[in-house]
C-alpha cells in the first residue's frame, strides 16, 4: 500500500492560517523561551512513530507561544521584512516539489526560474544585464560567495591560483573596508583564509559613509604594494543609519588601482529599484560585485539571497563544483555553480513569486511607502521630550537617543518590548547605545507606526 503523501499538510495549512491571521494583532514578543517549548516538545526519541496530523498539531502547539511575530506589521527589529502571499504560497510549492535545485539535470525548471529571476533583479536594480547571479540563504552568504570570487580574481591577476594552491604562498590580499562595514564582511573574511582582522579600516563620517579621500589615500599607501591584489568592501544601506557609501568616488579610486569593489547591499541596494530612492545608489553600478537579500525588503520567506558578481568567470571559478557522477547538460545553467551548497533547494522560486506579485511599481511603493514610514515614525518620536533622532533618515532605518545614557535606553528597549506592541532592538553607535528602528515589512501601515510611536512612548514614560 503506498503512503498518503499529503498527511498532514491539511493540518498544517489549518495551522499556518490562524498563525497567519492573528499576525495583525497578536503581541510582537515571543510569550515564552525556549526553555518552555523544549519542555513541551522535548522528550526522548519516541520509540513508535505518530500520524503526521498529530505530529503537526502537537509542533504547532508546542512552538506557538514561542514564535515571535517578527513576519508582523510592528517588527521593527534588525532588517526583517514580512513574506508576501504570493512568495509564501511559492514557498510551499518548492517543498512540495522537493527538487534538487543544485544541477539542469536533477531540476530544469528550478535553472530556467533562476535564470529568469536573475535577469529581473538585475534590470530592477539597474546592474549590468551580463553579471553572474547566485541564489544563497542570507546576506552572510551572498558575502561569502562575492568576496570568495573577488579572492579567485585578484589572486589570479597577480599570477596566482588560488583555487588549485590555496593561499600557502600566494601574494598576501589587501581589504579595506568602512569603519562601519556590516560584520558579515568580517566573518566571510575569515572563512575565507583572509583574516577578520586583516582589513584596513577606512574612516566614516557620522552617518557611517566611508570616507573616499580616505580610501583613496589607502590605496596609495606607499608602504604597500599599492597595485597588488586589493579588495574593497564598500555599503549600500548601512545596517543602523541607513546611510550609503559614496560610490562613484570610490568606484574611481578602485580603478586607479585595479581593486575590486564589493558592495554589501543587504537591503539599501533594493533603493535602485525606487524613483525616490535611486539617487541613493549612483554609481553601484560600477562595482565588481553585489549582495543583496531577498528576505528583507522584497519579503520573501528565508533563505532568499543573492550573491551577484560582474565577471561570472571568476564568479564560476570559485563556486563550481565537479564530479565524474555528475550529469552536465551542454549549454545549460547548472545553479550548483553559483553558490557554495550543491544539495539545495529552488530558492529563486519565491523571489521570482514576489517579483512578479508586486511588479515593478509595487516594489517601488514597497520601498517608498517603508521610507515615508520611517520619517513617519521619526517625526512622531522626536517629540518624546529631550530625544533626539540621531541619523539622517535617508532610508527605512531610524536611531533614536534617550537621556540618562546607555543604562536609560537599555531600559526603554527592554520596556518596549515587554509592552509587545510593536518590536525594536538596540545598538551602538558612536559609543553610545541607542534605540533602532528597522521599517521593511510590506504589512505595515500608517496606523501601524503611529500605534507603534504611542507605545514607545508610553514604555519610555513608565
Amino acid at each position: 500500500m503506498r503512503p498518503d503523501r499529503t498527511a498532514g499538510l491539511t493540518t498544517a495549512a489549518q495551522h499556518a492560517h490562524s498563525f497567519l491571521e492573528s499576525l495583525d494583532e497578536r503581541p510582537v514578543t515571543a510569550r515564552v523561551d525556549a526553555s518552555a517549548v523544549r519542555a513541551a516538545l522535548g522528550g526522548p526519541v519516541p520509540v513508535r512513530g505518530e500520524d503526521p496530523g498529530a505530529v503537526i498539531d502537537a509542533l504547532a502547539a508546542g512552538a506557538e507561544p514561542g514564535l515571535v511575530a517578527s513576519a508582523g506589521p510592528r517588527h521593527f527589529g534588525f532588517v526583517i521584512g514580512g513574506a508576501l502571499p504570493a512568495a509564501l504560497a511559492a514557498d510551499w510549492l518548492v517543498s512540495a516539489w522537493d527538487q534538487c535545485a543544485a544541477f539542469h539535470s536533477l531540476a530544469p525548471a528550478a535553472a530556467a526560474i533562476e535564470e529568469i529571476t536573475s535577469a529581473w533583479t538585475l534590470d530592477l536594480l539597474g546592474l549590468p544585464a551580463d553579471a553572474s547571479v547566485g541564489f544563497v540563504t542570507g546576506g552572510q552568504g551572498a558575502n561569502t560567495t562575492c568576496l570568495a570570487a573577488a579572492r579567485h580574481a585578484v589572486l589570479a591577476r597577480a599570477g596566482w591560483d588560488v583555487g588549485k594552491y590555496g593561499l600557502n604562498g600566494a601574494p598576501p590580499v589587501r581589504i579595506l573596508c568602512g569603519e562601519h562595514a556590516h560584520a558579515t564582511i568580517y566573518t566571510a573574511l575569515r572563512l575565507l583564509g583572509l583574516g577578520a582582522e586583516t582589513a584596513i579600516r577606512i574612516p566614516a563620517d557620522d552617518q557611517g559613509r566611508m570616507n573616499p579621500e580616505a580610501l583613496r589615500d589607502a590605496l596609495a599607501d606607499a608602504d604597500a604594494d599599492a597595485d597588488g591584489p586589493t579588495i574593497v568592501c564598500a555599503q549600500a544601506g548601512n545596517v543602523a543609519t541607513g546611510s550609503f557609501d559614496a560610490f562613484d568616488p570610490i568606484a574611481e579610486a578602485c580603478a586607479q588601482h585595479n581593486a575590486w569593489l564589493h558592495i554589501d547591499g543587504a537591503f539599501g541596494l533594493w533603493a535602485a529599484a525606487a524613483p525616490a530612492t535611486r539617487h541613493l545608489t549612483h554609481g553601484v553600478e560600477r562595482a565588481d560585485s553585489w549582495a543583496i537579500d531577498a528576505h528583507k525588503w522584497l519579503n520573501v520567506p528565508y533563505d532568499g539571497a543573492m550573491a551577484i558578481v560582474a565577471d561570472p568567470d571568476a564568479h564560476v571559478a570559485a563556486m563550481s563544483l565537479a564530479g565524474p557522477y555528475l550529469v552536465v547538460d551542454p549549454g545549460q545553467r547548472d545553479n550548483t555553480n553559483y553558490v557554495p551548497e550543491s544539495s539545495r533547494r529552488a530558492r529563486a522560486v519565491p523571489v521570482y513569486a514576489a517579483i512578479r506579485s508586486l511588479g515593478r511599481a509595487g516594489i517601488a511603493e514597497l520601498i517608498e511607502r517603508n521610507c515615508a514610514q520611517a520619517r513617519r515614525i521619526a517625526e512622531r518620536l522626536a517629540t518624546i521630550r529631550d530625544a533626539d533622532i540621531i541619523n539622517d533618515v535617508v532610508l527605512n532605518q531610524v536611531l533614536l537617543r534617550l537621556p540618562g545614557g546607555d543604562d536609560a535606553n537599555r531600559a526603554a528597549v527592554a520596556a518596549i518590548q515587554q509592552d509587545a506592541t510593536c518590536w525594536l532592538g538596540g545598538t551602538t553607535w558612536n559609543g553610545e547605545y541607542v534605540l533602532r528602528v528597522s521599517i521593511s515589512n510590506w504589512a505595515t501601515t500608517d496606523d501601524d507606526i503611529d500605534r507603534s510611536a504611542a507605545a514607545i512612548e508610553r514604555a519610555i514614560r513608565q
